[in-house]
């Protein structure tokens, strides 16, 4: 019959990779039915029960203490099988730290290898913050691969690093590349002129995975984590990283992919990468394209997608247009539609830019007018919709709730853009351009600053002279055009800005040094790849008292 015994280690520390090696070795000895080796959290001892592996003397354990337990034929099996535990561990440490010195803390191996601007980060999620924060305090990149690590201490530790000129990656950050070397969980790609800012670990290797077997190279590769791009954090990891690699001589082309970001956060994004002065790929999964491309912005519909075309762009096949320098957006856009479809596509290719933007044909409840007779902040409206038809002509039709709603939007100080479709062909009015352009004209001498910008929907066989239309509308004073990616462009263009920026990044230093502090198979790799490393034989605080711990920060005053 089976036999479950367990032993509790006290205060004692190994990372996950160490743990994981010893339980496969302890499952190989003669008479081991099972094993398990875990850090005694409340989540592991649940995994162990779930196993049958959690036995009276285990459920004591704290999370502070090593829990190892071995399933066995005998009891005398189960016994032998943890007397070896020792000659195991032994047996990966001997390996582990031949020819290599481990500095005991993070400050003693700043000394032991002075060129290191990055500490990688991977121990258990509660020590994690408190191991990145010493890391910025000493001037240094942060990697942190390690996750459980809460909202506050992410947006606190980012907020520390951009003060300080410095970059956090992640936490949960799995994937990056700095100077030609991977961090974390990354691909061997060679190096080339395309720059990435991506929030996934995967969504980051497949990409430069495709990039180079596309026969492209990569500059660098900067993960941020899952959360970076929710509107708590703010994008802030994401912003410096499109920042240093629009100023990165090396990186002719961006790549920003992400899962679907938070929409205030992908329009200040967007915003930004327009201001790059490069051509940026845009990979938001999950978010529709306004158009394939906007300026320098290209817009991809998958991460294959988004490597094929930075790699085309890096080769010279499509250049970048540079955005028109043009009088910025000072006031609310007003969209007054006639057609429904129009309008629905042109909020979906703004709402990305501007936020917040609302509209009686948004999908979201929270971008729903409150009122459609008021506009609020940014609006498209369409006047087509059945609240405004009951009783009255569709507005392709009669213009009379289009030209009242246009004189409302155009008494508002706050409006400074007002945009109209003008839809022409069998069945429409007859003469638009003959009621609107005269309301344009009074709307514009009443007000300097207001601007009209008109979407001219026809043929040159339609009835209503689609010249004559665009010459009465433009004489008017309004811009117009007849397709809707050049419309967007027009008022994207009015939204061009820099990346935000307090200093301009400096390039990270070459050759590579890291310090590595938490899963040594990081350090391995490192070491592989022949980039300078020095590995922390870091040990949790107090042995992870958890009293003890907080009495040692107030001494520290954190």
């Amino acid at each position: 019959m089976s036999v479950t015994q367990s032993e509790i280690r006290s205060g004692a520390y190994y990372d996950s990779v160490v743990l994981m090696q010893l339980q496969r070795n302890l499952l190989a000895l003669p008479g081991v039915e099972d094993a398990g080796v875990v850090m005694a959290t409340p989540a592991n001892l649940e995994l162990l029960a779930d196993s049958q592996l959690l036995t009276a003397d285990g459920k004591a354990a704290k999370p502070e203490d090593l829990l190892i337990v071995v399933k066995a034929a005998s009891a005398a099996k189960a016994a032998g099988a943890l007397a070896q535990v020792d000659e195991l561990l032994k047996r990966r440490s001997s390996a582990a730290v031949a020819g290599s010195f481990r500095p005991r803390s993070l400050a003693g191996a700043a000394k032991a290898l002075p060129a290191a601007e990055w500490v990688s980060v991977s121990v258990p999620g509660r020590y994690a913050a408190g191991v990145a924060e010493e890391a910025l305090e000493l001037g240094k990149h942060v990697f942190l691969y390690s996750d459980n690590v809460s909202v506050e201490d992410e947006i606190k530790l980012k907020q520390k690093a951009a003060e300080a000129g410095l970059l956090v990656m992640g936490p949960d950050c799995g994937t990056a590349i700095v100077n030609g070397i991977g961090l974390g969980f990354a691909n061997r790609v060679r190096r080339g002129p395309i720059g990435l800012v991506a929030a996934s670990g995967t969504g980051l290797q497949s990409v430069t995975a495709a990039i180079h077997n596309l026969g492209g190279g990569v500059s660098q590769a900067i993960g941020t984590g899952g959360r970076d791009l929710k509107a708590d954090v703010g994008g802030a990891s994401t912003q410096q990283g499109l920042a240093y690699l629009a100023a990165d001589a090396d990186t002719r082309v961006i790549v920003l992919v992400s899962k679907p970001p938070d929409a205030a956060v992908a329009g200040r994004l967007l915003a930004a990468a327009l201001g790059a002065g490069k051509p940026v790929v845009v990979c938001f999964l999950g978010f529709p394209a306004p158009a394939q491309r906007l300026h320098n912005l290209h817009f991809a519909s998958g991460l294959d997608h988004a490597a094929r075309l930075a790699v085309e762009l890096s080769l010279g096949n499509q250049s970048a247009a540079p955005s028109k320098k043009a009088k910025p957006l000072s006031g609310h856009l007003r969209g007054l539609f006639s057609g429904g479809t129009l309008a629905s596509e042109v909020f979906l290719g703004l709402n990305l830019f501007l936020t917040p933007l609302f509209s009686n044909v948004a999908m979201r409840s929270e971008e729903k007018l409150t009122d459609v007779h008021h506009s609020q902040g940014h609006t498209i409206l369409d006047l087509g919709e059945d609240e405004f038809t009951v009783g009255r002509l569709h507005p392709m039709m009669d213009n009379d709730l289009r030209l009242r709603r246009l004189k409302q939007e155009a008494a508002d100080p706050q409006a400074s853009l007002i945009l109209l479709d003008v839809v022409l062909g069998e069945g429409a009015h007859a003469d638009p351009a003959s009621e609107l352009a005269p309301a344009i004209a009074a709307a514009r001498k009443a007000r300097k600053d207001l601007e009209f910008v008109v979407l001219l929907v026809g043929t040159d066989e339609d009835p209503q002279d689609i010249e004559q239309q665009s010459k009465q509308l433009s004489k008017a004073g309004a811009t117009v055009f007849r397709e809707i990616t050049p419309t967007l462009e027009h008022i994207i263009g009015r939204l061009t800005r820099a990346p935000v920026t307090e200093t301009t990044p400096q390039p990270f230093a070459e050759p590579l040094a890291v310090i590595n502090v938490g899963v040594e198979s990081f350090y391995d790799s490192l070491v592989a790849q022949d980039a300078e490393a020095v590995h922390v034989d870091w040990r949790p605080p107090a042995s992870g008292d958890e009293e003890l711990m907080g009495i040692l920060e107030k001494m520290k005053g954190r």
